[in-house]
């Protein structure tokens, strides 16, 4: 293992993110925390650490147990990091995904530049 991994790289090493630039775009974003401050990319890792992500609509809560400086398999995640997050959270989720289901009925083709704004405005504003 290694001393000092960057938050960018340790995101991508757990699978939390697809690819390294994504998981500096998420901290450039302000959307990887610590301790409710917003972390550069650049920040070094250290274990007992608890970060805040958000990826997406899911609000992630993970404590460092070890570093590390390559991508692992999706089993060895666990021993690198404690999934924090409420269940309620997972629920949340779960939840909107089930409700956000979109469904046109069989010949109706796509929908129009007018019924897609439609759409768009009601599940992303509601």
């Amino acid at each position: 293992m290694t001393e000092e991994v960057r938050i960018d790289k340790w995101l991508w090493a757990v699978r939390l993110y697809k690819t390294r630039s994504q998981a500096a775009e998420a901290c450039r974003a302000g959307k990887v925390k610590l301790g409710g401050v917003p972390v550069k990319s650049s920040h070094d890792v250290k274990v007992g650490e608890v970060y805040e992500i958000t990826i997406e609509q899911l609000h992630k809560v993970v404590e460092v147990k070890a570093l590390l400086g390559n991508r692992v398999g999706a089993k060895l995640v666990p021993d690198f990091m404690n999934d924090l997050t409420p269940a309620e959270e997972y629920e949340r989720i779960q939840m909107i995904r089930q409700y956000n289901f979109e469904r046109r009925d069989r010949g109706t083709g796509r929908p129009t530049k007018r019924e897609r704004r439609d759409l768009d405005e009601f599940k992303y504003n509601n």
